[in-house]
């Protein structure tokens, strides 16, 4: 590259953290000088040094000094020379490192301005700017698709006559005007004339002009260290030889800037999207993706469009709970249950050895009466409308996909990933690449990469095994204080108090273990976290892709078993194994294990993914906006500069919030986390799509509140698609299917009350002439004799506790006197054999409709694949033609030449 005029390298044979320092290493095409490195550098001739230049008082500026050249990018540093700790060797050896590295980016062709703070005189802002050479350049080499003409074809409206109401909810288009539509292809610099280009200035616009810069500074060297270069501004800010390095914002994100020729894109997306008075419009996409990048957008369009489809399955969710709802007077086992003369005479076992005491059944009343609205046949048919839906919304948001694909140009990506620094910094072993056949460095032996792929997966296991390990404690903590609530509340409801009418010990012991569940739950996460980059750190994989995806596996499977371990808990294993009281079962020889309520477990899940959920979403909101606001607060309060100091742009950018270098994880996996709760276990809690859209929709808004406000701005990133959490929804998709199912089957009481309707409360096994739930509660409850007690290594728990002979149980077992006393009567195989029967039969229905959508609805519609169609020919055309005329134009000129060199070479002859 002719740009490239030499290298400036420094080759230092000791550690970054040594005192010792090596030599400079001057790199040039013709020539290799070698310097000693006695003293100061800031003189030597050899470096490229950037232009200081003073502040020129204009807040709003986007360019140097001169007001010609636009800042791209900005780095900061702090003076070396003016720390206060100043340790002069270490300071030294980073000044050097700087200073070789901003030489390398002049010889790459930058343009370098240093301007010092206004604020802190330690502080130095470097501003970066790429001349148009430079541009076409590397956009030839990152193969940037840029325009080439306007693009004529007509776009069909989505929602035809609908316009006018639509109109209310869409973005004011004389606020943001639609973005021109373009057919592109990959720039080159030997067409350059074949590209829509009116104005060099604009041609490349902000976001471009920052990513490419950013791809420049992300491969120039600074360093070589035992015959490994180590380069990029990511590790030099790491290491902090740099305090920071990002893109400017266009202006202040509450005021337009008062540079005419600005547009003002931070102040019109806060005014149109973030603001609160905007929360019920739809977000402005485009401007989105062109100020922040395909990456930003692709996430808020995929948010937008999930939210989108939380709509639908929200008002089903309140349908069914208000069917519940309106119908739980009409619950016959509910009645049965408060009724004085059934549930008041019911005696029932003692849930606890010795301290519980025996209970009648109707003070579970209140429980009974919620668990009618949850548990009743419209949980069912929500629970199959979630299993379609989950379909509809994946394929549905793979035609989205494909239609902004196009939009935005990243139909045809082509975008070589570079090794991440952190990765070529630990390449020590030489190979031969059995491609090539060439030398090649790697981090790692084959034996050295199982060796950390061992330890790795054992550290991801460790942390799994401890989660399991508080669940088991959250257990024991359960059949503990159990005890305790069944021997301090009241014995027998009053009627009076609703304190004593809902608070019954199974509630209490339900509430107070949900709680501290979450808060074990929330400490559990912030740890792992951390451990789980140092995990992927340790990993070393190869590209910033390869990491990301590491990443997001071994956190989506600890958040997986963090957050839904005590509801699978609940929902599959509670009150599943507890015997019965002449045999229960123990944990740990002392416990005896916990049973569900008479009405099932399916209430108490439906309390523990309320306080999760719920609490979640609080949680995450309260922090994502006070966390980075009381950041930036601090951070005003602490510079020293007055309040009559005019800041410049790149300064109040410096002192906003960095995104972090893993960006928009986070918040894909609380979403994702959301949508494992929404489809997982919403047949217990049919309001969670609605929980789950008040908190999308206020996400939006917070997310673009932060970035607009108090983050920095980010470096546009391109993407296709939504990466690796695309997979991860489809494998909830399907477990979404069988938990449902399951919940349904083991959970609820559904199917047993169906068996009893259809089968038990007639002839032969009843005694009603016709079907009716009437007597359910007592043919549900079996009877044990407090003298059968089995266990012979511990007393008799129920001898003392009152002149008591019989008591009743949940389970369907013979009773005592019966030539199976005790053993699992013909009502248990039936409900069984129902239970089996439904699940087999909804999966494979549900199953069904999904492969049946899955195949009908293309991942990208026809319309969409005719305009990739009709683009990628009339661009073809487009160029073909263009190169047509040149070669003809050419040819023309050859022949003229030719004619000419003819003519003179005859005429001579004639003479």
């Amino acid at each position: 590259m002719q740009m490239m005029t030499r290298n400036v390298l420094l080759n230092m044979e000791q550690e970054e953290d040594d005192d010792e320092d090596g030599d400079i290493v001057l790199e040039n095409f013709d020539q290799t000088i070698v310097c000693p490195t006695f003293g100061s550098l800031e003189n030597q001739q050899d470096f490229r040094t950037p232009e200081f230049e003073e502040f020129n008082g204009k807040p709003d500026s986007l360019f140097f000094t001169d007001g010609q050249r636009r800042i791209d990018f900005v780095l900061v540093y702090e003076d070396e020379t003016k720390k206060e700790n100043n340790k002069k060797g270490t300071n030294e050896k980073q000044m050097r490192k700087r200073q070789a590295y901003e030489s390398n980016l002049i010889c790459h062709g930058l343009q370098l301005e240093a301007t010092r703070s206004v604020s802190d005189d330690k502080l130095v802002f470097v501003k970066v700017h790429a001349p148009w050479e430079v541009l076409c350049t590397y956009a030839e080499i990152m193969h940037i698709k840029l325009p080439l003409k306007p693009n004529d074809l007509k776009t069909r409206s989505a929602f035809g006559t609908l316009n006018w109401f639509t109109k209310v909810l869409r973005v004011n288009e004389s606020v943001i005007k639609p973005e021109q539509e373009f057919f592109t292809a990959p720039f080159e610099k030997s067409r350059m004339n074949d590209f829509y280009i009116l104005d060099r200035d604009s041609f490349f616009n902000p976001a471009t002009r920052s990513r490419i810069v950013y791809f420049i500074l992300s491969r120039v060297k600074y360093q070589v260290m035992n015959n490994v270069s180590k380069f990029g501004i990511n590790r030099l800010v790491s290491s902090g030889i740099y305090k920071a390095a990002f893109p400017l914002h266009d202006c202040k994100f509450n005021y337009e800037s008062e540079d005419p020729n600005c547009p003002s894109e931070r102040y019109l997306l806060y005014r149109e999207w973030a603001h609160p008075r905007s929360i019920y419009k739809k977000q402005p996409l485009d401007l989105i993706r062109k100020y922040y990048g395909e990456k930003i957008g692709i996430y808020f369009a995929w948010l937008g469009y999930y939210t989108q489809m939380l709509l639908l399955a929200a008002v089903v969710g309140v349908a069914c709970f208000l069917y519940g709802y309106i119908n739980q007077d009409n619950c016959t086992w509910s009645k049965e249950v408060c009724d004085p003369d059934i549930g008041g005479q019911i005696l029932m076992c003692p849930q606890c050895d010795k301290l519980c005491p025996f209970w009648r059944l109707n003070i579970t009343c209140e429980s009974s009466k919620k668990l009618c609205i949850f548990d009743s046949f419209g949980t069912l048919i929500f629970a199959v409308f979630m299993g379609v839906w989950v379909t509809l919304f994946l394929e549905f948001w793979k035609r989205r996909q494909a239609e902004l694909e196009y939009e935005w140009d990243t139909v045809e990506l082509q975008q070589e990933e570079q090794p991440r620094p952190e990765y070529e910094a630990q390449c020590n072993h030489v190979v031969i690449n059995e491609i090539t056949q060439e030398e090649e460095r790697i981090p790692f032996t084959t034996c050295g990469k199982c060796i950390r792929i061992t330890l790795c997966a054992s550290a991801v296991l460790f942390w799994i095994l401890l989660i399991i390990a508080s669940v088991i404690g959250i257990i024991v903590y359960r059949l503990s204080v159990f005890i305790v609530f069944s021997t301090t509340l009241p014995k027998n409801p009053n009627g009076t108090d609703p304190i004593q009418k809902y608070l019954t010990p199974q509630m209490a012991t339900s509430i107070t273990a949900s709680i501290i569940s979450f808060i074990i739950i929330m400490i559990l996460n912030t740890i792992y976290e951390k451990v789980a980059i140092m995990i992927t750190n340790f990993e070393l994989p190869r590209t910033q892709t390869d990491y990301e995806n590491s990443l997001t596996m071994k956190m989506f499977l600890f958040q997986f078993v963090n957050y839904y371990s005590s509801c699978f808990y609940i929902a599959f294993f509670k009150g599943k194994f507890v015997g019965y009281p002449g045999d229960p079962v123990y944990w740990l020889g002392k416990y005896r294990n916990e049973e569900c309520d008479p009405g099932g477990c399916l209430l108490e899940l439906t309390t523990q993914l309320t306080i999760i959920m719920g609490g979640k979403a609080i949680w995450n909101n309260i922090q994502e906006v006070l966390l980075p606001w009381v950041m930036n607060l601090i951070g005003r309060y602490q510079r020293v500069s007055g309040s009559e100091n005019i800041t410049p742009r790149w300064e109040q950018d410096y002192h906003l919030q960095p995104m972090g270098k893993l960006g928009l994880f986070y918040e894909y996996l609380e979403m994702i986390i959301q949508f494992g709760f929404v489809t997982l276990f919403v047949a217990s809690f049919p309001l969670a799509p609605l929980l789950a859209l008040v908190n999308n929709i206020l996400e939006i808004r917070v997310d673009a509140w932060k970035l607009t406000t108090q983050f920095r701005r980010m470096v546009p990133e391109k993407a296709r698609d939504i990466g690796a959490w695309q997979p991860i929804m489809q494998g909830i998709a399907i477990l979404a299917v069988v938990t449902n199912a399951m919940i349904i089957a083991f959970t609820s009481d559904m199917i047993p009350r169906l068996v009893y309707y259809w089968s038990f409360s007639i002839p032969p096994y009843g005694d009603h002439t016709y079907y009716t739930m009437d007597g359910y509660i007592n043919n549900t409850l079996s009877v044990f004799n407090i003298t059968d007690f089995k266990n012979t290594d511990k007393e008799n728990p129920y001898i003392g506790l009152g002149n008591y002979t019989l008591c009743r149980y949940r389970d369907f077992r013979n009773p005592p006197g019966h030539p199976q006393e005790y053993k699992h009567n013909i009502y248990y195989w039936h409900v069984i054999a129902a239970k089996l029967a439904f699940i087999i039969v909804m999966e494979h229905i549900i199953y069904s409709v999904k492969f049946f959508i899955s195949y009908a609805i293309p991942d990208v519609s026809k319309i969409t694949k005719s305009k990739i169609k009709r683009e990628k020919y009339l661009t073809q055309k487009l160029l073909h033609e263009s190169h047509l005329k040149d070669l003809t134009k050419n040819m023309g000129l050859i022949a003229e030449r030719m004619g000419g060199a003819v003519d003179n070479s005859v005429r001579p002859k004639l003479e």
